[in-house]
């Protein structure tokens, strides 16, 4: 009896074991933004992004904590926390509830402005402004992203503060050597959940670059 209890245990623990290898890559299997790489150089990539409908968020303090709470207001509005207009007779606008579902997309992009950091999803290319549903929570705004150039540099692991500056100061210095001009802050994007394992994860720093470089 108690070498089966300890066989189910092991085929128990080898389950969740599969099962967090693979339920991460799986759950990241969703859409995510169209750019061009017009250049390559190992784990660093010039792109072009074509323009995008993306929902943001403003959330001040720490950036761990901020990218949390913007998450979550976010995902509160594509599970279902939303209305759409509805035109009337005389002309006049009423808000209907539609609990609609949007696709999830990756990655969960965060930029710091000055006001807090600025937490953004990417809506999926099927919607436009006119057919995606108004957030019940103002602090969620629905807004059109120009087309942009950036400098990206792509690593695994956990999207601590530390290894996010590492890989930082890695994109900084390759972008100082080539005469790549870099404007404003870096952007952060995240690709899979939190339960993915440290190395099956995709995270990245990315920054705005001239678009003639």
């Amino acid at each position: 009896m108690k070498i089966k209890w300890q066989h189910a245990s092991i085929g128990l623990l080898l389950t969740i074991l599969i099962t967090a290898v693979l339920c991460g890559p799986i759950m990241s299997n969703v859409e995510h933004p169209n750019y061009l790489v017009i250049k390559k150089h190992s784990s660093i990539e010039w792109r072009e992004y074509a323009p995008r409908i993306i929902a943001k968020v403003t959330v001040s303090g720490a950036r761990e904590e901020s990218i949390a709470a913007g998450f979550r207001q976010l995902a509160d509005y594509i599970f279902g926390g939303n209305t759409i207009a509805n035109s009337t007779e005389k002309g006049t606008e009423t808000l209907i509830p539609t609990n609609q579902k949007i696709a999830m997309t990756a990655p969960v992009e965060q930029l710091y402005k000055e006001n807090g950091w600025i937490i953004s999803f990417n809506m999926p290319n099927e919607h436009s402004l006119e057919t995606l549903p108004k957030p019940n929570n103002p602090a969620v705004i629905i807004t059109k992203k120009s087309a942009q150039s950036v400098i990206a540099i792509k690593f695994s692991g956990s999207n601590s503060t530390k290894n996010i500056q590492i890989h930082e100061e890695k994109l900084k210095t390759f972008a100082q050597q080539n005469d790549i001009a870099i404007n404003g802050n870096p952007i952060y994007a995240f690709y899979n959940p939190p339960w993915t394992l440290p190395i099956l994860r995709r995270n990245e720093v990315m920054f705005e670059i001239d678009g003639s470089n």
